[in-house]
C-alpha cells in the first residue's frame, strides 16, 4: 500500500464514527470469473454517496489475493488502452454516485490465492476516506444478465494481465 494510502486509511479508521457508513451504498457488486491459472482477477460495482459530503474510495482489503489495488483503463493518443492504478482514489460526489464498471475504473485482485469461481462469494473491505470501512460481498459471474448479446472488448483485459 502507498504511504498516501497508508495515511489515508488510518485517518479514516481513527476519524470518522461508523455513523458515516450509511452514506455508501454499494450496488451490484460482482466479481469477473476467472480461468484456473489467472493470476489476477477484477471487481466492479456502483458506488452510491447519500451524504452531503463528498467521499473517496481510498483502499479495498481482501483476503483473495496479494494484492488489490483500484485501476482504471487509459486510452493512448495511438488507440491502445492499457490498465493504470488509481493512486489517489475514487471520488463518489455528494448525493452522486462512481459506477466501476468494465472498461473503466474498477478493484483488480493480483495474485490471486484460489480462481475467481462462478457462484463463489468473494469477502472485501472497501476502505473510504469519510464512510470508513465497509464490508462488502461480490458474487462471482462469468458475466453481467444486461451484457448477454452484447460484445465487450474489454473482458479479456479485466482478468488477463
Amino acid at each position: 500500500m502507498s504511504r498516501f494510502k497508508l495515511l489515508l486509511a488510518g485517518t479514516a479508521s481513527l476519524t470518522f464514527s461508523s455513523a458515516a457508513m450509511a452514506d455508501i451504498v454499494v450496488v451490484d457488486a460482482y466479481a469477473l470469473s476467472s480461468g484456473q491459472m489467472a493470476r489476477s482477477g477484477a471487481a466492479f460495482m456502483v458506488l452510491q454517496n447519500t451524504g452531503a459530503e463528498e467521499d473517496r474510495l481510498i483502499d479495498v482489503l481482501s483476503s483473495a489475493a496479494k494484492m488489490v489495488a483500484l485501476h482504471t483503463h487509459v486510452q493512448s493518443d495511438d488507440g491502445v488502452m492499457s490498465m493504470r492504478e488509481v493512486e489517489q482514489g475514487i471520488v463518489v460526489p455528494a448525493e452522486g454516485r462512481a459506477e466501476l464498471a468494465r472498461g473503466g475504473d474498477h478493484v483488480m485482485f493480483m495474485g490471486l490465492t484460489a480462481p475467481f469461481e462462478e457462484g463463489a462469494t468473494i469477502e472485501a473491505t472497501l476502505v473510504f476516506e469519510v464512510a470508513g470501512e465497509v464490508p462488502v460481498e461480490l458474487p462471482v459471474r462469468s458475466i453481467r444478465p444486461e451484457d448477454h448479446g452484447t460484445a465487450n472488448k474489454m473482458d479479456g483485459a479485466a482478468t488477463g494481465h
